[in-house]
């Protein structure tokens, strides 16, 4: 199961998670970490009137792509308690068949932290603004202290990594998608740059 994480808001985390399942090898699962600010839900087309037991849905154009939306901000369960988002991403990962992209809250918050803690790698997002690239090495750093290893980045609106980004980052720039007028996810060579990404990843299979 893989965290797809960033530490700015607007990075491109949604979008590289749902791009990435597109171009997996097989059965692929995209979940929502973010109960605040959800919109994988938006960009895959599908309601988000779900609870934390709602099956997935199918995504309407990608059919080896199902979506799990956030559920309500941690709303009382019948019993009186909270549901802990770790729980919901361990049970997602039990029941799933394939790789399991967990789009995470942005920041360095507890939100932010559960997605990372109990995911097996994190993939980190970055545009190549400044403020970007500092939250993104919070974020690495801050998975790192989970024990969360950082299996690489993803540079959006970007065709070239400057020097220095692996480092800043610590760890490998494993792609660099360009920009593209949105719908993003139909442009030829953003699915590209995604597909070469997601064959990387695959010759990891124990953390996706």
């Amino acid at each position: 199961m893989l965290a797809i994480a960033g530490g700015k808001g607007g990075c491109g985390k949604t979008t590289t998670t749902l791009g990435l399942a597109a171009a997996m090898d097989g059965e692929a699962r995209v979940v929502d970490a973010d109960r605040d600010m959800p919109n994988l839900h938006a960009l895959a087309g599908v309601p988000r009137d779900s609870d934390e037991r709602t099956p997935p849905y199918r995504h309407p154009e990608y059919d080896r792509v199902s979506v799990s939306p956030a559920p309500p901000g941690q709303s009382a369960r019948a019993d009186g308690g909270c549901d802990d988002p770790s729980a919901r991403l361990r049970r997602i990962r039990a029941e799933a068949d394939g790789a399991v992209l967990v789009d995470c809250p942005a920041g360095a918050g507890p939100d932010a932290a559960a997605p990372l803690r109990a995911c097996d790698g994190a993939l980190v997002v970055s545009s190549l603004c400044a403020p970007s690239l500092r939250d993104a090495a919070k974020t690495a750093s801050m998975a790192r202290t989970l024990g969360t290893p950082v299996v690489g980045a993803v540079l959006t609106r970007a065709r070239v990594a400057p020097s220095g980004v692996s480092e800043l980052l610590g760890c490998p720039v494993v792609g660099r998608v360009p920009e593209a007028s949105p719908p993003v996810l139909e442009d030829a060579s953003v699915r590209r740059a995604y597909e070469n990404v997601a064959t990387d990843l695959q010759t990891a299979e124990e953390i996706i």
